[in-house]
């Protein structure tokens, strides 16, 4: 997100927060000279020092203060390297990721001044509390950006695009070095009935050739690569038109959807756990039993990047009721077929609604339920994050998103030696017989720009 205008040696130029991306229109009155070009390397360093300052003075804690006026003591988790942004000269934003000894997660974001390898903190703002934003942001005409109490925010502000959205998608990948042979598996997107998506360029270091797999439909690319391909970039960019997703029917019996999966079980403690949500409305209709459920993951997890996160493990979910999008829906799936409710799990990016370019922070998933002759979406964790929206989010996926695979325990021929892929959002590597793990980023343009 971005912040408010700052006039800086009669420089106007437009900050960025957190979820306001990490690209900036800079309009100059005049020319600021012998000022060192900064790269995110830069800023990035320059945050990890300041933190690591502090951390060093606090007695092992980056110390801050809530506004209630609640002492935390925080440790870093994580820099967003999506939404580093060089502001003008000696101006820049940075977004981290810190734990408190209680478990919560904050997301704080730090204003520095100063050149590379001499910058300081001269602002820090608590932005979310284990993924709940405090405020967002809104844009004036003349392109600067403002607070908003989230009580008074628009649903666009919240995440949300209703109707249509048109865009390009770049998935972007950075191989490892390669002391022998690797193998990678990458998800193409493909159109349906809510997006439209055509594979406009494709950069790749060697042959590929795309592999289908067919009990879900999906689509993956697959390489063969060796050590000369060490650090080349593969980069798949797409045009997207998305249509929001609304209650829709599918040919096809939903009863394979009952099934268990690896990580998502079914029955026994899951079944006792459903019964006991459902309670008394066990008569009542599926629709009725499937809100029940989805209330209950709201209201219990906590939205935290920590621990065993990022696996989509339902067992995990159900015994640290934390985690980030894998685990909310993975939770409720186990949930929904152990009371006879057929659920399915689907895997992509959601692009931001707040801003027309720039990084994206990651994969996201969501989930559907089968009841009354068709799929109803949900997405719990955007749920649990922006309450206003939970009703929304009950049986609505918005347009600004895009859908790479669909399923767990994907089986591939040729596969990966772990045999099934859990589910597919980043690429799947292996080097030899032991997997990799290659940097991956994902960044969008909106064509309809309003």
């Amino acid at each position: 997100m971005k912040y408010s205008r700052i006039v800086l040696l009669a420089l106007f130029c437009t900050l960025v927060a957190c979820n306001f991306g990490a690209k900036q229109k800079k309009e100059s009155a005049l020319t600021v000279k012998n000022v060192p070009k900064v790269v995110t390397a830069d800023i990035e360093a320059g945050i990890k020092a300041n933190i690591a300052e502090k951390v060093e003075e606090g007695g092992g804690y980056f110390n801050m203060t809530t506004e209630e006026g609640k002492e935390l003591r925080l440790q870093l988790v994580r820099v967003h390297t999506e939404y580093l942004s060089n502001l003008g000269p000696q101006r820049h934003f940075a977004c981290v990721d810190l734990a408190d000894i209680s478990g919560d997660v904050y997301d704080v974001d730090f204003f520095l001044d100063g050149d590379p390898g001499s910058m300081n903190v001269t602002q820090t703002s608590l932005h979310k509390l284990n993924g709940k934003p405090f405020y967002s942001w809104k844009q004036r005409k003349d392109k600067t950006w403002y607070r908003m109490p989230m009580e008074n925010a628009s649903s666009d502000l919240l995440g949300v695009k209703e109707g249509e959205d048109n865009f390009e998608f770049h998935y972007m990948v950075t191989l490892p070095e390669l002391k022998e042979q690797a193998r990678i598996w990458i998800p193409v997107p493909k159109t349906d009935r809510f997006q439209s998506v055509v594979l406009r360029d494709i950069k790749v270091p060697t042959e590929h050739q795309l592999l289908y797999e067919t009990y879900y439909g999906n689509t993956v690319l697959y390489m063969v690569l060796f050590p000369e391909h060490s650090g080349a970039e593969v980069e798949l960019v797409y045009d997207v038109v998305r249509q929001e997703k609304k209650p829709y029917e599918e040919e096809g019996s939903p009863s394979r959807y009952l099934d268990a999966n690896l990580l998502m079980p079914v029955g026994d403690r899951f079944q006792l756990l459903a019964d006991s949500i459902i309670g008394d409305k066990h008569k009542a209709g599926t629709i009725m039993k499937a809100r029940a459920l989805y209330d209950y993951v709201i209201d219990n997890m906590r939205y935290i990047k920590a621990g065993k996160y990022g696996t989509g493990d339902a067992t995990y979910a159900c015994d640290a009721l934390s985690g980030n999008c894998t685990e909310f829906h993975s939770l409720f799936i186990s949930l929904a077929r152990s009371a006879d409710i057929p659920a399915r799990f689907a895997v992509g990016a959601s692009i931001p609604s707040d801003r027309n370019e720039g990084g994206i922070d990651g994969y996201h998933c969501w989930a559907e339920f089968y009841a009354e002759e068709k799929w109803w979406p949900v997405d719990i964790s955007e749920a649990n994050k922006y309450t206003a929206l939970s009703t929304y989010y009950f049986g609505r996926h918005p347009a600004n998103r895009i859908e790479f695979s669909k399923g767990r325990d994907l089986q591939l021929d040729p596969g990966p030696q772990i045999g099934s892929i859990n589910f597919l959002a980043y690429p799947v590597m292996e080097i030899g017989d032991e997997p990799a793990f290659p940097k991956t980023f994902f960044s969008f343009f909106r064509k309809n720009q309003e």
